[in-house]
This record gives C-alpha cells, sequence and structure tokens, in this order.
C-alpha cells in the first residue's frame, strides 16, 4: 500500500479552499434600477421588498422630518452591495443588525454595503436612521413633496416615496406597510389603509396607520396638516375616512360634496369590478397648488383644483376605479399604464351612462369624432406610450375607446366577465398588457391580437368599419355628452 504524504503547507491551503463558499465569486452589487424601459434608474435589482416600517417625527413649521425604517425583504442574487432609491440625509444603516457602510450614488440613490455579502434567498432587515427637509431635495430637477400653509404631502406618480423614505420604488416590488408618525399636538397624521392607533405624549401625537395588503411606492402617501377627518361605512360594509384640510376656500363645498360620495360610489364600482379589495377607503383633499388627483391606496390624493368648478364625482370614479385597476392588480412595467388609465377612464364613461348623462357608445362617438385623422392624438400608442406620452391624454380617451372596442367584439355577458375577473385573477399582483390579452382572449374564447394591435399599438387613426366597430355610428360630428366637461376635468390628473 501506498499512502499519500500531503505537506502542511498544502493542507492549509486546501482547508482555507473549503472553507471558501463555491458560490463566493457569484456575490456582485444589486442593480441601480430594477430595468423598466421608461425609467432606467427606478427600483433596484438584487432583492424582493415584503413589507416597510416607518417611524417617523414631522415639524411642519420647518419642515423637518426624522425617520427610521425598516426594510424587510429577500436577496434575489447573490449580493455583495444594493441601492435603495432615497434622498434625505441618512446617519446609520444596519442590515441583520450589523452596522453597514454606505454612501450615495446619483440623483436618488444610496448605496448599501452590508458587512458579510447576502446569499442569494437570505431574508434581510435593513435599518435607515434619517432626517432632513424634504423640501429642499430634488432630483431630475422636480420634487414630488408638497408644502403646504400647515405642513406637506407626499403624493405622485411615478415616484414620491424617495423624499420620504427609503425603497425600491417600482410598481412591481409591492410590499405592506406600517407608517407611525409623530406630529406636533393639533397637526394631523394622514397615510394609506386603517388607522391602528393614537397616542399623545409632551406635546406630540403620534398616529399608527396600516396598510396590510400589498402597495406599490407611488402609491404610498403621507398628509400632515390641519384637518376635518369624517368617517362612515358604505351600506356595502367598506369603512371610509376622508379629509379635507381647513382653509380649502371657495373649493370647500365642491370638495366634500363629491369625495363624501365615496362609500357609495365603492359599491357601485363593486358591481363592475368584484368586492372592494382593502381594508378601507377614502380620500383627502389638502389646501395645495397642484392640479392633479392620484390613486394612492385607499386614501386618494385630490388637489383642491379638481373642484374649483363645482362638485366632479367623475374625478372620484376615476380614482376608485384604480383601487382595482392599479392599486389591486399593478402595471408590471410602466409602459402597461394602458390598463390602469383606459380603465379608470371607461368607470368615467360607466357612470356617465348610470347619471343619464351620455352612455359609452355616445361617449365613444364624440372621442373618435373630435380628433381627425391628422391629428397628433392618434400617434399615441396607449399600449406602450412611452415616459414622455405616460399620461397623454390619448392613453385616457383612446384608451378608453379601446376598452369600448373590446366590449363591442367580444360582447357585453364576456366583456363584464373579464371586467370582475381580471382583478380577481391578479389579485394583489402585477400584470401586463399582455396578459390582459390573453384573459380577455380566454374568456371570450375570441383571437384579440389584431383588435389590441389597431386600438393600442398603431400610431393612426383606426377606421369605422362593420356593425361591431366602436365607431360604426359616427357622422362627421357627434354631439357633446352632458358629461363630457366632468370628464374632461380630469384630463392630465396624474401629471407632475
Amino acid at each position: 500500500m501506498h499512502r499519500r504524504i500531503i505537506a502542511p503547507g498544502a493542507l492549509a491551503a486546501a482547508s482555507l479552499l473549503l472553507a471558501i463558499p463555491a458560490s463566493a465569486a457569484s456575490f456582485a452589487p444589486g442593480a441601480p434600477g430594477i430595468g423598466d424601459p421608461y425609467y432606467p434608474k427606478y427600483g433596484n435589482g438584487g432583492y424582493d421588498v415584503s413589507h416597510y416600517d416607518l417611524r417617523l417625527q414631522y415639524q411642519p413649521g420647518t419642515d423637518e422630518l426624522q425617520g427610521t425604517a425598516t426594510v424587510l425583504a429577500t436577496a434575489t442574487q447573490d449580493l455583495s452591495s444594493f441601492d435603495l432609491d432615497f434622498l434625505l440625509d441618512v446617519s446609520e444603516v444596519r442590515v441583520n443588525g450589523a452596522k453597514a457602510a454606505f454612501t450615495t450614488s446619483g440623483e436618488h440613490e444610496l448605496v448599501v454595503t452590508p458587512r458579510t455579502p447576502l446569499a442569494k434567498g437570505t431574508r434581510i432587515t435593513v435599518v435607515v436612521r434619517y432626517s432632513g427637509v424634504p423640501s429642499t431635495k430634488s432630483a431630475y430637477g422636480f420634487s414630488t413633496w408638497h408644502r403646504t400653509p400647515d405642513g406637506a404631502i407626499a403624493a405622485d406618480e411615478p415616484e414620491s416615496a424617495w423624499w420620504w423614505f427609503p425603497s425600491n420604488d417600482h410598481p412591481s416590488d409591492k410590499a405592506t406597510y406600517d407608517v407611525s408618525v409623530a406630529v406636533p399636538d393639533g397637526t394631523q397624521a394622514i397615510s394609506n389603509g386603517t388607522l391602528a392607533s393614537t397616542s399623545s405624549k409632551l406635546g406630540w401625537t403620534r398616529y399608527n396607520w396600516r396598510q396590510d395588503k400589498p402597495q406599490a411606492t407611488y402609491l404610498a402617501t403621507l398628509a400632515l396638516g390641519r384637518f376635518d377627518i369624517t368617517t362612515s361605512t358604505s351600506d356595502g360594509g367598506v369603512p371610509v375616512i376622508n379629509a379635507y384640510s381647513e382653509d380649502l376656500g371657495a373649493n370647500e363645498g365642491a370638495a366634500r360634496a363629491s369625495v363624501e360620495r365615496t362609500g357609495e360610489l365603492v359599491d357601485w364600482l363593486s358591481g363592475y369590478f368584484g368586492p372592494y379589495p382593502f381594508s378601507s377607503a377614502g380620500g383627502y383633499v389638502p389646501n395645495t397648488t397642484t392640479g392633479y388627483a392620484l390613486e394612492t391606496q385607499t386614501r386618494v390624493y385630490y388637489s383642491p383644483k379638481q373642484f374649483a368648478s363645482g362638485s366632479n364625482t367623475s374625478v372620484v370614479v376615476h380614482e376608485l376605479a384604480h383601487q382595482w385597476y392599479g392599486d389591486h392588480v399593478s402595471l408590471k412595467g410602466w409602459k402597461d399604464i394602458w390598463i390602469n388609465e383606459g380603465f379608470a377612464r371607461y368607470a368615467q364613461w360607466l357612470w356617465s351612462e348610470h347619471e343619464g348623462e351620455g352612455t359609452t357608445r355616445e361617449l365613444a362617438d364624440y372621442v373618435y369624432a373630435s380628433h381627425p385623422a391628422d391629428d397628433p392624438f392618434w400617434t399615441v400608442e396607449p399600449g406602450d406610450p412611452g415616459a414622455d406620452a405616460q399620461f397623454d391624454v390619448a392613453v385616457y380617451d383612446r384608451g378608453a375607446l379601446a376598452v369600448q372596442a373590446l366590449r363591442e367584439e367580444i360582447g357585453d355577458d364576456a366583456f363584464f366577465a373579464v371586467l370582475k375577473g381580471w382583478p380577481e385573477k391578479h389579485a394583489y399582483g402585477n400584470a401586463s398588457v399582455a396578459d390582459f390579452r390573453r384573459y380577455a382572449e380566454q374568456v371570450s374564447g375570441k383571437p384579440l391580437a389584431a383588435l389590441f394591435d389597431t386600438w393600442l399599438f398603431q400610431p393612426s387613426k383606426p377606421e369605422a368599419r362593420g356593425p361591431a366597430s366602436p365607431t360604426r355610428s359616427l357622422a362627421a360630428k357627434a354631439a357633446q355628452p352632458e358629461s363630457w366637461k366632468k370628464i374632461e376635468a380630469t384630463n392630465g390628473v396624474h401629471a407632475h
């Protein structure tokens, strides 16, 4: 027998090799963008967030915000470092209990390097301590933090989180939330979901809000100021929380007359879209100078300007429809915006018909006839409009025409089955326009590729042809439906 002799130095080297994981070479930084072609630098790669716990303190007089964010996530690759989207000043970061190195990069990236690399599948707890004055921060030339006479609000699309909490800021990474905010007595803090508790101590009141269903980061909202808060329950059993700044002036009556119908409208929309998917509904109207509204999940943001010409339940219908189409089922990528806006606009058309102010057919006829073939309106492709045209009026109006075209093609029975079945099919998840087409084909039993291409992906005006066309009854000019002015008032509601 011949025994192999190994020198001591070689033995030590072999032992060291055995101690190093075979995958060590695979550890790499997570991408600084999630890969969305519309916004390449938004979101981050390498991890998936499951929960945000935000403990904040806000001083309305100086706009100073202090916070500790605890982010629960799972590594989706072997990570040597990872990014969070954030703008405020960070004093400390911990990863799984240990202090981590951090730096900033680009316009809005916080780069975190944990003490120990993170293997794929590792559960991660990231704690970020921070402070700053959000109104002094901007990125890419804009800010989504809006000061009010008595505080501030965070509400914007496609981004607003960077100004108040570190996040993976892309709708494909949804998470649950606990938002706890301390403000001086007399000031209120409003956020998404349900108010779990309040407490007061030494001149400060803390509000604890919980969103227990997955929520995209751009749908997280924070309102800080003096509000009159109303609570009620819809006939369908949905708790409703609404809030109004105390200084809305001439717009106050119209705002209340509109937003206070939230419970009624949630119940009405449930008849089309299925059971309301969240623990509460409602909206808030702060004293801001912005002109848009936004479907912030369960707690819709409305600008007072939405009610400058009187009450407008149509805009409330639009934003509440998003609770199903946009919030419950969120887009996979920003190019899928048609699923959000086309169906929210179509809900307004359905409401118009319900109110006797113009049928969906009359509205389709009017929109089609209002835009001649050489109108740039038809060059926008709602199925993939591009970042610059993401909130163009064509995404809303041509988008709703596409919905009407689908209804005409597959018939009412299949259409309303699709309308109600879609939120259930992708409950609390994400989906694309392609996913929607396949689902509509499955329910209707009809091939729909040509119809979707014509109405969503061609930069030209579709021809009016045949009895199944949504433009079948058009003359050269169609009468303006009574509801049109209210519907038109919501154009560009999501523009910066």
